[in-house]
């Protein structure tokens, strides 16, 4: 089911922004000809950003994650294919670039979907718009192998044809015909003819002698004469666009392989240059007279988009790890624009009070975030391992986190400074961490289903209680608002209330299911949970009877946040969507869609004005409240 069915008929959250970039898809980067906007896939939503305001506009129809986008020459149209299940059907979605601009601040979706072209299966690789944007070219994934030409106007197929007898990795049309088109990939490289009258596209294999690679990108010079292949093995080969006869092969090879190429034409009748961006991280540039390095850069993971502007003289590139960059064709300096996790994220927290910065965790780092500018604050580094939960000392003086080493670390939360390490807290990965409301203690969970009691006022951490119930991972913790109790939530299917006063367990509760989420409703009287079995369930706190079950998805549901006065949680699940919901109707009041991934955290901001969720895919959405929920946080003031 797609998540825009799942939905149903409930109004959609408002999507406020987003921190995340799709750096692993190539070429996903895109300058626009205006000089002032940016265009990358992030999951299944496609982001417009105004680098000058730092705004940012969102086209969201896609029912996967993007794999492929390009823009029309004068950039009014934009072209997206997604991935899609072996077998089924995967389509590629026209948008009105401007209308996505111009409905960023009304929240309308009306003019920005102009066609939806449905014909590839198992994934769209590439798509090209011819120099004129009257005709996209599209590519299709393993399934099909096959290349689609498509009339922008009407959204109708023109013709179609296998594209070589192995894969196909990329298509690009030459700059100045609306005929000529050229493929690549495993072994192949082709220039196509198009016959508009006949409906037919006619190849030409190119002649590459006794070479044999595996060709990633393709860019051509301005005047249509030769084209520039990247290779897999680092090779970056010359090839005559005429007659698809091989010229010569660059004098560099680079280790990794080139993932992306693009031409910049020379000015008075100077040569023109070739950039390129490789699997080890650098850019170079590349005079098209001697195919030889000039000037190389380095910059941080592997670059998967370069998109020139349009006077040539700088470019913006985009990396695997999340980064984005300015680069001077010049000089090569790189300017940071923008950082992002490249991979899932998975726990997100705020200051107490404090809604204005955030912070998440993943693989090898900690990041706090400036949520107005979005914009990464501080930076915490454990080479080598995984952050799996995080949460900040109410009195905002440390940064506690649990890792897969099972080791709880804390950190000064304006330098990063390591404060303190509670070597031996779990034997195996540290899965859940709150604090108490004096910041005296830490309470944890961990992987060998133990929840422990540390004291951590003094100089030194000393563990003060130790349960061993759970029979597996312990997924979340949750304390009462006077910190004399706390309940642990288990994978074993069993949520246990403790009295860290007695160090005894009260009382416990159980389903046949995966624990993944436990919170206590704000006057304690009740705790909610979720887990595997795609239920929320309210209990009584008192006796842990079960008092309402409710569906929360279609899918394993796998964290639930509550509002200050109870009235409204929120929910995420596997199904990619976020939804709030009203505690006393049981009824989802407005759904969020936008994640490509598991929702793997969601969180209310501490004034009720937003939600915030992160995903699997390594982004961060932050979504509007409802105007009721934001009117019930200003009252309780």
């Amino acid at each position: 089911m797609s998540a825009a069915a799942a939905s149903g008929d409930v109004p959609k959250l408002t999507l406020e922004a987003v921190v995340g970039f799709g750096g692993h898809v190539l070429n996903g980067l895109v300058y626009l000809p205006d000089g002032v906007h940016i265009v990358y896939p992030l999951g299944t939503t496609i982001v417009i950003k105004n680098v000058l305001e730092n705004t940012q506009a969102f086209l969201q129809g896609h029912t996967d994650k993007v794999t492929c986008l390009a823009v029309s020459k004068d950039g009014r149209r934009l072209a997206s294919g997604q991935a899609a299940t072996l077998g089924q059907k995967a389509p590629v979605i026209i948008w009105d670039v401007e209308a996505g601009i111009r409905n960023k601040n009304t929240g309308s979706t009306d003019g920005e979907m102009l066609h939806q072209l449905v014909l590839h299966k198992g994934g769209v690789r590439d798509v090209s718009f011819s120099p004129d944007g009257d005709i996209l070219a599209t590519l299709g994934g393993v399934d099909d192998n096959s290349l689609v030409v498509w009339s922008t106007e009407t959204g109708a197929a023109i013709c179609g044809s296998p594209a070589a007898s192995h894969a196909a990795l990329t298509v690009r049309w030459l700059n100045g015909s609306n005929t000529t088109l050229v493929t690549a990939g495993h072994y192949n490289l082709r220039l196509w003819e198009l016959d508009t009258v006949s409906r037919k596209l006619n190849p030409t294999d190119c002649s590459l002698g006794s070479l044999r690679r595996v060709i990633q990108c393709v860019a051509i010079d301005s005047t249509d004469s030769v084209m520039y292949c990247g290779t897999h093995t680092g090779d970056l080969l010359e090839v005559n666009a005429k007659n698809g006869r091989f010229i010569r092969a660059g004098r560099n090879r680079f280790s990794l392989g080139i993932s992306v190429v693009a031409y910049v034409g020379g000015r008075g009748g100077a040569d023109g240059t070739v950039i390129v961006g490789n699997g080890d991280g650098s850019v170079a540039i590349i005079p098209q007279s001697t195919l030889h390095v000039d000037k190389s850069a380095q910059l941080i993971g592997k670059v998967t988009s370069v998109s020139v502007s349009g006077d040539g003289t700088s470019f913006f590139a985009g990396t695997e790890a999340g980064n984005t960059y300015r680069v001077s064709v010049g000089s090569l300096e790189a300017e940071l624009l923008s950082t992002a996790h490249s991979h899932a994220i998975n726990d997100v927290c705020f200051p107490s009070g404090c809604s204005d910065l955030c912070i998440t965790c993943s693989r090898n780092d900690i990041r706090v975030w400036n949520v107005a500018t979005r914009m990464e604050l501080l930076r915490i580094q454990v080479p080598n391992l995984e952050c799996l939960c995080v949460t900040l000392s109410p009195d905002g003086r440390s940064i506690v986190s649990g890792w897969d080493d099972g080791k709880i670390r804390a950190f000064l939360p304006q330098s990063g400074k390591l404060l303190y390490v509670i070597s031996d807290a779990h034997a195996e990965a540290v899965t859940a961490l709150a604090v108490t409301s004096d910041c005296g203690r830490v309470v944890s969970g961990g992987k060998d289903g133990r929840v422990r009691v540390w004291n951590v006022s003094g100089q030194t951490q000393v563990m003060e209680h130790s349960f061993k119930e759970h029979k597996r991972a312990v997924t979340s913790i949750q304390l009462s608002r006077d910190d004399s109790e706390a309940v642990s939530a288990g994978a074993d299917g069993s949520c246990i209330i403790w009295s860290l006063t007695r160090g005894t367990r009260l009382n416990a509760l159980f389903a046949a299911t995966l624990f993944r989420s436990v919170v206590f409703h704000p006057d304690e009287s009740q705790i909610l949970t979720c887990g595997s079995d795609r239920k929320i369930t309210y209990w009584d706190s008192a006796d842990c009877n079960a008092i309402r079950i409710m569906d929360g998805s279609t899918d394993e549901v796998r964290s639930l946040a509550i509002d200050p006065e109870g009235r409204f949680f929120v929910s995420g699940a596997n199904d990619k969507l976020v939804k709030l919901w009203d505690y006393d109707e049981g009824t989802v009041r407005a759904v969020g869609v936008g994640h490509s991934g598991a929702v793997q955290k969601v969180q209310l901001s501490p004034d009720q004005t937003r939600i915030v969720s992160v995903g699997a895919e390594g982004a961060i959405f932050f979504w509007a409240s409802p105007p009721e929920l934001s009117k019930t946080a200003a009252a309780s003031k």
